[in-house]
This record gives C-alpha cells, sequence and structure tokens, in this order.
C-alpha cells in the first residue's frame, strides 16, 4: 500500500499528541469521524492536534529525542556521530532516497508530518458545517485550518520544491493515488491564495491577546499569522534555489522544483509581503536596553506574551531548552554545543565586525565588548549561568588547573555551550521552575531580515538600512556618531548581501532557519567540501599557571586557541533538496524524483 496513500487515507481520524503540549493537548482517544464531529468539544480538540506539530522542524528533540537540522549546519555541533542518526547523514551527506524512512524511519518526518496534517485539516474542513458549532466559530475555525494546511504545505516546499496538492480532498483506503507533482509556481500561488483567504477569516492580534480570543486561546493563528507566513513564503520562492535555481537541465523537472526563470520581480513581492506585514502595526520587537544592553532580545524567549511572535508554539512551564543545551554541570545533556564558526560572526558592542582593524577586537580577550546577541546566545569560558543550588556561577570551560567537568575535551567539545531561548536563572538540574516560554517559529525580527534580503535584491540597497538598524539598536549595539551601528553606510549589493546573511545567521541563530537558508541561498557548497571552512570550529581555552580565583574570575589568564578540525561537513549539489523517499516514488509512477536522486 502506497505511503503516501497510508497517510491521505488512513491516517488517524483525531490529531493525537504523544506528549503534553499545553492548552492546545488533545484529550480523546479511539474516536471515530462521526463522534468527533457531532460535538463542539471534540471538534476544537481535533484542531488542537493539528496545532502540536506545527514545531516538529524546531523541535529540539525532534529526531532520536536529540536531534534536529541545527546539528547538520554550522552553528552546531552535534554530541553523537552514528551514521544512522538523521542530523549525521545530512552533515555527512550520507542521506539517500533509499535509506531516506528505511535505514532510519524517523527521518521521513520531511514527508509524513505535514501531509498527516494536511489530511487532518481536510477532514476538519469537510466536517465544520455540520458540527454543532456556531458560524461564527466555523468561520474562525476554517481560518485556522486554511492557514495550518498552507504551513504544513510551507515545510514540504522548502524540503523538496513543488509536491503533490492533494486540494480539499480526504482520500480512504480503496482510493487508487497516483499524484503527480506540482509544478513549483502553482503552489506557490496556491499556498499564497490560501494565506490570503485564511487572514480574511480571522481575527487581528491585539496587544495582549489576539482579538476574539480569550486567555485560554491565546497561540491560535491570526491574521497576522498569515501575512508573516506570506513573507516568508515569497521570500523563499524568490531566493536563488526556486527562483530559476534549478539543478537541471529537464525543463520539466525543473518547472517542478523551482520556477524556471529568474525574476527580480519575485523579490519585489516578498519585499512588499514583508512590508505588509510592518505596516499592520500588529507587532513589534522587544526592546529594553535599560535593564542591560540587549536585554529585550533575550527576555523576549523566555516570556510567553510578547507582542514580537507571529507563530509560535505555546508551551506551559518548561525546561525544553535548558534540558538540551545546559553544559555539564547544569545537568544539561548538551546535545548541540555552539561552534566557533557562529562566534566569530557576532561584531564587536560598536557594530564593527572583529575582522576590521578599528574595531577593538582583542584575540587575547575575545569576549569583552561583543555584540550583547553574543552572551545571550552563547555560554563561553568565564560565563555567568545559574547552577544547580540556583546561585550564579561562572561556566568554566578551560583546560589546566581547576579545570570542570565543562572544559574543553577534544573531539567532544567545541570550547561552548548555548544559552540562547535558556532562562539564565534556572539550571536543568535545579529547583528554579523554567519559564513559560514560546518556541518562536516566526517573529518580527525575521520579517525585519525578509524586507532587507529582498528589497536588497531589487537593487534599492539604501532601503536595507533602516531594517537592520532596528535590529542592531534592539540588539544593544552602540549607535556611533553616524547612528549607523557599526554598518558601512555606503554597501554594494553584494556586500549587503552578505551582511544580511551574517546578520540574520546570528539574529536567528538555533530558531530552526539555518538549514533552509544555506540551501535557498545555494551557499552550501561553498561552507563545506573538503576546504578549511568544512569543518566546524572550536575554541580552546587553556589556563596559565594557577594564579586567580576561579569564585570571583579575578586574576586569571587563559589562552585562546582556534581550531578548526573537529568534524568534515559534506554537501553535495543534489542535497539543496532532499529526495523523496525512494518507496514513494516507484509506488506513484507520476511523481518524479528530485534532480540527482
Amino acid at each position: 500500500m502506497k505511503k503516501l496513500l497510508t497517510i491521505l487515507a488512513v491516517g488517524v481520524i483525531f490529531a493525537s499528541c504523544t506528549k503534553s503540549e499545553g492548552f492546545l493537548e488533545n484529550k480523546t482517544a479511539g474516536l471515530d469521524e462521526t463522534q468527533v464531529f457531532s460535538d463542539s468539544l471534540r471538534t476544537i480538540q481535533f484542531l488542537n492536534g493539528i496545532y502540536g506539530d506545527i514545531g516538529f522542524t524546531f523541535n529540539k528533540q525532534r529526531w532520536d529525542t536529540h536531534g534536529n537540522t541545527e546539528q547538520s549546519v554550522d552553528d552546531g555541533e552535534y554530541t553523537y556521530s552514528a551514521a544512522y542518526r538523521p542530523s549525521v547523514m545530512l552533515y555527512q551527506g550520507t542521506l539517500s532516497a533509499t535509506n531516506l524512512g528505511t535505514t532510519n524511519p524517523t527521518m521521513i518526518d520531511f514527508w509524513s508530518v505535514p501531509y498527516t496534517n494536511i489530511r487532518r485539516c481536510n477532514m476538519l474542513l469537510r466536517n465544520l458545517p455540520v458540527t454543532p458549532l456556531s458560524a461564527t466559530m466555523q468561520s474562525r475555525m476554517q481560518g485556522e485550518a486554511r492557514c495550518l494546511r498552507a504551513w504544513y504545505y510551507m515545510q514540504l516546499m522548502s524540503a523538496y520544491g513543488g509536491v503533490p496538492n492533494v486540494g480539499d480532498s480526504v482520500f480512504v483506503i480503496t482510493d487508487k493515488l497516483n499524484f503527480p507533482r506540482a509544478n513549483y509556481a502553482d503552489l506557490v500561488t496556491y499556498v499564497s491564495n490560501e494565506l490570503d483567504a485564511a487572514a480574511a477569516l480571522l481575527p487581528t492580534p491585539g496587544a495582549a491577546y489576539p482579538a476574539g480570543y480569550d486567555n485560554l486561546d491565546y497561540g491560535r493563528v491570526t491574521k497576522g499569522t498569515c501575512l508573516g507566513l506570506k513573507s516568508r513564503l515569497l521570500l523563499y520562492a524568490a531566493s536563488p534555489l526556486f527562483n530559476g535555481g534549478a539543478n537541471t537541465t529537464d525543463a520539466g523537472i525543473a518547472a517542478v522544483v523551482s520556477y524556471p526563470t529568474y525574476s527580480v520581480s519575485r523579490w519585489q513581492a516578498a519585499a512588499d509581503a514583508a512590508q505588509a506585514v510592518i505596516n499592520s502595526g500588529y507587532y513589534a520587537l522587544n526592546v529594553d536596553n535599560t535593564t542591560q544592553a540587549g536585554f529585550g532580545f533575550y527576555k523576549m524567549f523566555i516570556s510567553r506574551v510578547n507582542n514580537e511572535i507571529i507563530f509560535g508554539k505555546y508551551r506551559p512551564s518548561n525546561k525544553d531548552f535548558e534540558y538540551v543545551y545546559n553544559p555539564p554541570t547544569r545537568s544539561g545533556a548538551n546535545y548541540t554545543r555552539g561552534t566557533h564558526n557562529l562566534a566569530e560572526c557576532f561584531p564587536m558592542i560598536n557594530g564593527k565586525s572583529i575582522t576590521d582593524a578599528t574595531s577593538g577586537y582583542d584575540a587575547a580577550n575575545p569576549y569583552a565588548n561583543r555584540d550583547p546577541r553574543f552572551r545571550y546566545t552563547l555560554i563561553y569560558n568565564g560565563s555567568r549561568y545559574a547552577t544547580n543550588s540556583n546561585a550564579q556561577d561562572f561556566v568554566w570551560t578551560f583546560t589546566g588547573t581547576g579545570e570542570t567537568n565543562d572544559k574543553y575535551v577534544a573531539g567532544t567539545n567545541t570550547g561552548y555551550y548555548i544559552r540562547k531561548m535558556c532562562d539564565s536563572s534556572a539550571s536543568y538540574g535545579g529547583s528554579a521552575a523554567g519559564p513559560d516560554r514560546t518556541w518562536p517559529i516566526m517573529r518580527y525580527a525575521e520579517i525585519l531580515l525578509n524586507y532587507a534580503e529582498a528589497i536588497n535584491e531589487t537593487g534599492q540597497t539604501a532601503l536595507a538600512y533602516p531594517k537592520l538598524v532596528e535590529l542592531r539598536a534592539r540588539a544593544g549595539i552602540n549607535p556611533g556618531i553616524d547612528n549607523m551601528y557599526g554598518m558601512n553606510p555606503s554597501m554594494t549589493q553584494a556586500e549587503m548581501r552578505a551582511f544580511i546573511q551574517n546578520e540574520r545567521r546570528i539574529e536567528l541563530a538555533y530558531e530552526d532557519h539555518r538549514w533552509n537558508d544555506i540551501r535557498r541561498w545555494k551557499i552550501a557548497m561553498t561552507l563545506y567540501n573538503g576546504t578549511a571552512t568544512g569543518y566546524n570550529k572550536v575554541m580552546h581555552v587553556a589556563r596559565v599557571g594557577s594564579a586567580g580565583s576561579l569564585t570571583t574570575g579575578v586574576g586569571l589568564t587563559f589562552t585562546y586557541t582556534v581550531e578548526n578540525t573537529i568534524r568534515q561537513h559534506v554537501f553535495r549539489p543534489e542535497m539543496y533538496l532532499l529526495p523523496i523517499p525512494d518507496a514513494e516514488i516507484r509506488k506513484m509512477p507520476l511523481m518524479v524524483q528530485n534532480p540527482g536522486w
């Protein structure tokens, strides 16, 4: 039986959750379609179940309870190296159409999770008119389902290009399915139109809770979510991989995986979509440079309610990220560790790159006077973080006299741990409760970056600066006498492109962007494959002598040595798009494989 048929025609009648999902947790089990949709509460719970998977690619425990794509790029180093693990398959370049979903079946979630939830959305939409819900509630839920369905199609498109579009159909086991893949252009139009239609049915976000939603409904998609997702959709569609960038000479396949030819108008459409979000006034950066420089950036990730989140997975009190990221002395699993590759990307507090001779960077004291986002993203030697006894203390990553369990060890550590999205007052092993956080699937900072990237590609480079100024001001970077926050005021288009790519990398680090970005920009072949840049870099810190106090940090002397031989990454041209599982291709002949696979 076809896998796609199984997903589309057999998948469970209700959307179940395997663990607590907070207010969206499903409570029903073993019910048929009639039982679910003849009851108002069960219908709402069915929709809640569709929300349960929205963060499946963001999930830090996506594969094997501790892996996702952030460990397959140059920002994160993976604790494990077994060849069968999906994260390892991606960075070693060993994935194939045959082992995707067979050697490691968990990796088929790129394909199965979106289609499972597209079917759920279609089933809900088919049954909404016969539910006992009010007309107003039916209309709102229709908008939510269409927005979520668009989101799941976007997940498929970023991985594969064009995929089968099943429309509103809900198939049964006896249906004979043999779907061709939709052309990429047609699928972009379909998803864009769906987001427009959903937006017309949904309420607008409010200052605290979206208008029309009470406290218990906070976190549902709104008109603003649709606008934000459309911004990402059109940005990806305009990017080099999809904007005439197919790696094939077959015109038919090229139309399936991308637009056949390049057009700058797609960049303008992406800029317009981002500008629509900005003009709506629904969202704003979370700014607090009074408490501490860049504190608003840090606080946003551990606050359930704020005006920066556009689309999120809302969670009850938890230590989701503390468990995955905290160093050993805080009882964390540290499955992903920060790399020196990423550390080098952060500028100084004056906004200038560390490679700029006028920046003030000191290689002997590399963590002083950096962009505040640096200390809110990475834990480095001498950082302070809550201990398991809930006291603030240093994290020491050095080797030498007084070294701790957090020390650098060749081959197993990078000299950095990750702080991003963690609560520095609550270690994983401590008794302090974790925050009521949101997984930030999309936030307003991304929209500013989307606009800057798109408008620069239209040739209007000057228009990118104001959005970047907003981001750097919120980050706590000093404005300088020219109020340019360290930016060269006369960048060329190419210089601005590189600048925006770097700014996006540091602003959105560990937020499920880097894997998609290096592919859509088509830069992965340059980043990896045998050159010095193909390795994740580490920082080896060694203590000089035994003078000074580990308690106060006073009088200590260290040497800092950058090494770049920890783990080679391999990327092949065909990996810009993932292979559709071979079993799907063999069982559905009309569904052609991606180029190179």
